[in-house]
């Protein structure tokens, strides 16, 4: 390790006798040894199959570089280049609170900037493909967002890759980004990823989360407020196959006055031991009054044998808020529905595609490209034809 990532400065939580009262208070480190080794107890885990993470969490693993990140055909005021751990920037917005996040940091030798300026018109789309599994790659992305500028960012991941990764967003004041992030690994892929945003006075961020592919993919955003009235719109939509681990987590932590969030994810599940988790967790500090904030997750099960985990968490220190609330619901495939379209003379495997674009509908209204949003349509809709040719 370089003397640049040992001289980072790390803290070991909330400083006291008492346990932390929320993520937002937890051990914090640049150095991967100051976290314990994973067992799956841990409450942040125990969703996890730590067993699949294909030594992510481990110094010891071999490292891999087949991991490789393109951005072609760059718009005006767009800039990509690769920058030096070193950089000052780098580990202003995040420091990681888990072992894997910090193991990203320690292994990965550089960043990859990808720098905004002005109205960017055009979409920006920053392609990730892994070569490979055989190893362990890591990865490290810093977004830069100036002062009122604003952008569409997509990232689309796809082959086959073990990796963890994390990335850092700052959206200055008064700036817009769209960030859509599509996973669509081959399913013998490993993702572990941290994005932490901060955002400025004024500042707005549509975050959309896609994730179709992967063996095991575990994602967690964070995102901090920095300046009064800025405003986060975080969705998600996922869907999980037979034997697939999908994890989506979040912290929006609202320490600042004014400020707005709203997140809303919706997933899938069908096949034995589809497994899907969505924790969602929100805090508003004493100093955050006038926050609005609402966050919602849904998930549809299709066949016996899946199997869905959604846990939202909310904390409030102040009463002198606009809103706030969260809600939760799984369910099975809606028979009901399906005999109503079925009685109008739509075929039933028909009718059930009907009844899951719905379900999805309102999120993948929020895909920025129209030709992405057909690709995803599609994608969906072939999982599930896959599913009733084999029923």
């Amino acid at each position: 390790m370089s003397i640049e990532l040992a001289s980072r400065p790390h803290s070991h939580g909330a400083g006291s006798e008492k346990p932390p009262k929320t993520k937002s208070q937890a051990l914090r480190s640049f150095r991967a040894a100051d976290f314990p080794e994973l067992t799956g107890r841990e409450e942040d885990w125990r969703f996890t199959p730590v067993k699949r993470l294909a030594g992510l969490d481990q110094a010891d693993t071999p490292t891999a570089t087949t991991l490789d990140r393109q951005a072609e055909n760059l718009p005006t005021g767009v800039k990509v280049e690769t920058i030096a751990k070193d950089d000052p920037r780098l580990g202003g917005i995040l420091t990681p609170f888990e072992r894997t996040s910090a193991l990203a940091w320690e292994k990965s030798s550089d960043a990859l900037l990808v720098s905004i300026e002005g109205t960017v018109d055009e979409t920006v789309v920053l392609d990730v493909t892994g070569q490979g599994n055989d190893g362990a790659n890591y990865a490290h992305m810093y977004l830069d967002v100036a002062e009122e500028a604003s952008a569409t960012v997509i990232m689309r991941h796809t082959g086959s890759v073990t990796l963890s990764d994390n990335i850092e967003i700052n959206v200055g004041n008064h700036a817009e980004l769209s960030l859509t992030s599509i996973v669509e690994w081959d399913r013998d892929s490993v993702h572990l990823q941290h994005q932490k945003a901060r955002l400025g006075d004024g500042a707005k961020l549509n975050h959309l989360a896609v994730t179709l592919g992967g063996d095991l993919v575990r994602h967690f955003l964070t995102v901090d407020y920095a300046g009064r009235g800025a405003d986060v719109d975080a969705y998600g939509l996922y869907f999980a196959d037979g034997g697939q681990h999908l994890e989506h987590r979040q912290l929006v932590d609202h320490a600042v006055a004014d400020c707005r969030s709203n997140v809303n994810y919706r997933g899938a599940l069908q096949g034995q031991e589809a497994h899907t988790v969505w924790v969602g967790d929100v805090l508003i500090e004493a100093e955050a009054t006038g926050t609005d904030t609402y966050e919602i997750n849904r998930n549809l099960i299709l066949t016996d044998g899946a199997r869905a985990d959604s846990v939202p968490n909310l904390e409030i220190e102040t009463g002198e808020i606009v809103s706030a609330g969260h809600a939760s619901a799984t369910g099975r495939f809606d028979e009901e529905h399906l005999f109503y379209l079925r009685s109008r003379g739509i075929p039933e495997d028909e009718a059930r595609r009907l009844v899951v674009q719905g379900f999805f509908n309102e999120i993948l209204v929020k895909v920025p490209n129209e030709e992405l949003r057909e690709h995803l349509i599609s994608a969906v809709m072939a999982r599930l034809d896959e599913a009733q040719e084999t029923r």
